[in-house]
C-alpha cells in the first residue's frame, strides 16, 4: 500500500534546494520519515542556546520567524516562507542554537531528520554547498558585524567549483595549545584572554592530542560535570581530526560535515602523529569560500578610466546574482552592493576633478538622491544625484557654479557609460536647478515645505532622501538640520505626504486578485515598484520626518527605528521592514531574471508559491496605510 502522505511530502521537498539535488528514490526515502509539525502563531521550535535537534527544518506553509536575542531585546533577523531551510547548526555544528525560531502565523513545518539525511546526500558537493550558505546566512549576526564595521567576512560567492575545488582554505597559524599536564581552569584562562573559542591540547613534540572548545567547557565544566581543576585530558575531544595545509575548500567543507566537527588541525604531513601548524574552523571555511567583495572595492580605487570601472561594476552584478541565488539576506546584500554603489560614485569623481583645469573653488558635497541615497540600488537604475557647494561672494558665485555644473557634467557621463542612464526628469547635479550653494538648497527645501504643491511632493520623495557621498560632508549635516528645523515649524507638508503614502491603493483587488497595468506597454502586467514598494518606502520616509529621526535613510532600517520608538506598533513595523526587503528581492530577481530594472512582473511567470508569497508581503501595505490614515486624519480625505 503505497504511504500517500509520504508522496504529498515529496511533491513538496522536490521543487526546492536542497531536496531537488536529489534523486526521485532518495526525496522518497527522505519524505517517509518526516514529521509534519503543527504550529498556532506564537510557538516555538527552538530557543536560543537551547540543545540542538536531531532534524532541521523545512516551511511547508506559514512563515517562521527567527529572531536574535540582545541586550534584553529581540531583533527580527529573517521570517522563513514555504520553502525555506531553517534550524541547520545541527547538521552543520554541534553548538547549541543562536536564534529563536518562532512561528509567525499559523504554520505547518516538516521535520528533516539528519540521520537520514546524511545517509542519502553523502559527499554531494552542491548539496553540502548549499547548506554551508544558507547556515551562514541564518547564522550571521548583523548587529556584531555592523559594530565591528565588517560586511564582507561572511559572504559566500558562488563561484564555479572547479576553481573552489582548486582554492586552498586559509588557517589560522600558531593555534592556541596547552600541554596534558595542564588544568581545565589553566585552559579556560588561556583561551578567555586570547579570545578564541577552542584550544589544542598537545605532547612535548607539539603533536596534538586532543581540542576543547568553549562547548566543552560550557556542557562538561559549568554543568558542574566535572571539576574545573580537572586534567584537560578528561574533557577534551580526542582523537582530533587532522588534515595537511593545503587542504582545498570544497574538501574542508566534506570533511566538518562527515565528521561532524567544527574544527580541523592542520599537521605538517596531514597525520595525527605530526607536528601541529594551524587551526582550522567553520568561519575560516565560510570566509575562504568565492572572492570577497573587498576585492572589488579595492580594483575601483585602483582604477584609472571608466572603462575599467565598467568592468569592475559587472562583477558587482554577477556577485549580487550570486547571493540571490544562495538566499542571503537582503539587508546584507544592500550594505554590500551599495559600498560598491558609492565606491564606483566616489571614483568616478576623482577620476572627473583631475579633467578640470583647476582645482575646486570651493568645497562641495555630491549627493546620492533617491534609491542610492537610501541605499537600495541593487540592479541599475536611474542617476538621481546633486551638488552643495559652499557660499561664495556675489562676485564669486557664477564662476564657482559654472565650474561644478562642468564637474557635474564630466561624473554624470561617466556614470552613464557605467550603466547609470541618464534621469529622464533630470534630476542630476548636471542640472543648474540642481546644482546649488547650502543657502540656495536651505531656501528650496523651505519651499517644498512651506508652499506645498504636487511638484513639491514629486520631489520630496527623491531630495528628502539624500545621503552623502563625497566631499564635505558637514555641508549635508548642516542641511539636514534646517530641513528638521523647519519641518517643526510647519507640519502641513507630513499631512500632503501622508496623501501620498495613501494614494496608491491595495496591491490586491476585492476579490485578493492582483491590481495589474489596464494599458500601455506593460498591459496586464504587475508594477511591484508603484503598488508594493513605493508605499512602504513614503510610509517609513514620512514617519521618520514626522518623529524627528536624522539621518536614518533607508526603508527597512527606518521601520526598524520606528519600532523601537513606537513599542505599540511594533509588529507591524517590522512586518513592515521585512516586507520590504523582501519586496525588493522579489523585484531585483525578477529584474536580473528578466535584464531589465525588473519594476513590472509579468504574473504567468510566476509559480503559485511565488505569488503567495508575494501577497504575503501586501499585508503590512494595507495596515501601515490604515495606521497613517488615523494618524494623519485622513478618513475625509480617502
Amino acid at each position: 500500500m503505497k504511504n500517500s502522505i509520504a508522496e504529498r511530502v515529496y511533491d513538496f521537498l522536490k521543487n526546492y534546494p536542497p531536496f531537488n539535488l536529489l534523486a526521485t528514490k532518495k526525496i522518497l526515502e527522505i519524505a517517509s520519515q518526516v514529521s509534519i509539525i503543527y504550529l498556532e502563531k506564537g510557538k516555538v521550535i527552538f530557543n536560543e542556546n537551547d540543545e540542538i535537534h536531531k532534524q532541521f527544518y523545512i516551511v511547508r506553509n506559514g512563515g517562521i520567524s527567527l529572531y536574535k536575542n540582545s541586550n534584553d531585546k529581540k531583533a527580527l533577523i529573517d521570517i522563513c516562507d514555504g520553502g525555506d531551510i531553517f534550524g541547520l547548526r545541527p547538521l552543520i555544528s554541534k553548538e547549541n542554537y543562536l536564534l529563536d525560531a518562532i512561528a509567525n502565523e499559523e504554520s505547518i513545518v516538516y521535520a528533516i531528520p539528519i540521520e537520514i539525511f546524511e545517509a542519502v546526500s553523502e559527499r554531494s558537493l552542491k548539496i553540502n554547498k548549499y547548506l554551508l550558505t544558507s547556515f551562514a546566512s541564518n547564522s550571521f549576526d548583523p548587529y556584531t558585524n555592523e559594530q565591528n564595521s565588517n560586511v564582507f567576512t561572511d559572504y559566500i560567492e558562488n563561484d564555479n567549483l572547479a576553481y573552489s575545488n582548486l582554492h586552498s582554505v586559509n588557517y589560522t597559524k600558531k593555534p592556541l595549545t596547552c600541554k596534558a599536564n595542564a588544568t581545565a581552569k589553566e585552559a579556560a584562562i588561556k583561551m578567555s584572554n586570547q579570545k578564541v573559542g577552542c584550544i589544542i591540547v598537545v605532547d612535548d613534540a607539539c603533536v596534538p592530542l586532543g581540542i576543547i572548545t568553549n562547548s566543552d567547557l560550557k556542557n562538561k565544566i559549568a554543568t558542574g560535570l566535572f571539576s574545573i581543576d580537572i586534567s584537560v585530558t578528561e574533557i577534551m575531544s580526542s582523537p582530533v581530526i587532522t588534515q595537511s595545509k593545503n587542504l582545498t575548500v570544497l574538501d574542508a567543507q566534506l570533511q566538518m560535515i562527515k565528521q561532524k566537527v567544527g574544527h580541523l588541525c592542520i599537521t605538517v604531513d596531514g597525520t595525527s602523529n605530526s607536528k601541529l601548524i594551524g587551526i582550522l574552523t567553520n568561519h575560516d571555511v565560510l570566509a575562504s569560500l568565492g572572492n570577497n567583495p573587498t576585492v572589488i572595492l579595492k580594483e575601483i580605487k585602483r582604477a584609472k578610466k571608466t572603462r575599467e570601472i565598467r568592468e569592475i561594476r559587472i562583477k558587482a552584478n554577477q556577485l549580487l546574482k550570486s547571493y540571490l541565488e544562495q538566499n542571503i539576506p537582503l539587508s546584507h546584500i544592500s550594505k554590500i552592493i551599495s559600498e560598491i554603489n558609492d565606491s564606483v560614485t566616489i571614483r568616478v569623481i576623482e577620476i572627473s576633478l583631475k579633467k578640470m583645469a583647476t582645482p575646486p573653488p570651493a568645497k562641495f558635497t555630491w549627493l546620492a538622491l533617491g534609491s542610492q541615497g537610501r541605499k537600495e540600488q541593487l540592479l541599475y537604475t536611474d542617476q538621481d544625484n546633486a551638488i552643495i557647494f559652499e557660499d561664495v561672494s556675489k562676485e564669486q558665485y557664477t564662476e564657482t557654479k559654472e565650474y561644478f555644473l562642468q564637474l557635474a557634467g564630466h561624473i554624470t557621463k561617466s556614470l552613464h557609460k557605467i550603466g547609470y542612464e541618464y534621469c529622464p526628469a533630470e534630476m542630476m547635479a548636471s542640472n543648474p536647478k540642481w546644482c546649488l550653494s547650502l543657502s540656495e538648497w536651505k531656501d528650496q527645501f523651505n519651499e517644498w515645505i512651506f508652499n506645498v504643491d504636487g511638484e513639491a511632493i514629486l520631489l520630496s520623495s527623491i531630495f528628502f532622501d539624500f545621503n552623502a557621498i563625497y566631499g564635505e560632508v558637514s555641508m549635508a549635516r548642516e542641511l539636514t538640520k534646517s530641513i528638521f528645523k523647519t519641518l517643526n515649524e510647519r507640519t502641513l507638508l507630513f499631512t500632503f505626504l501622508a496623501k501620498e503614502a495613501i494614494a496608491s491603493p491595495s496591491p490586491l483587488g476585492f476579490f485578493k486578485q492582483f491590481l495589474v497595468e489596464n494599458n500601455g506597454d506593460h498591459k496586464d502586467s504587475f508594477n511591484i515598484k508603484q503598488r508594493a514598494l513605493m508605499p512602504l518606502i513614503n510610509a517609513a520616509r514620512l514617519l521618520t520626518l514626522s518623529n524627528n529621526i536624522f539621518e536614518i535613510n533607508n526603508t527597512a532600517h527606518r521601520f526598524e527605528r520606528l519600532a523601537e520608538i513606537e513599542p505599540q506598533n511594533k509588529e507591524l513595523y517590522q512586518s513592515c521592514s521585512y516586507a520590504f526587503k523582501a519586496l525588493l528581492k522579489f523585484k531585483t530577481k525578477q529584474g536580473i531574471l528578466h535584464n531589465d530594472s525588473g519594476k513590472f512582473i509579468k504574473l504567468e511567470s510566476l509559480t503559485k508559491e511565488e505569488k503567495l508569497k508575494l501577497k504575503r508581503c501586501f499585508k503590512p501595505i494595507r495596515e501601515i496605510q490604515e495606521v497613517l490614515t488615523i494618524k494623519f486624519n485622513l478618513s475625509n480625505m480617502r
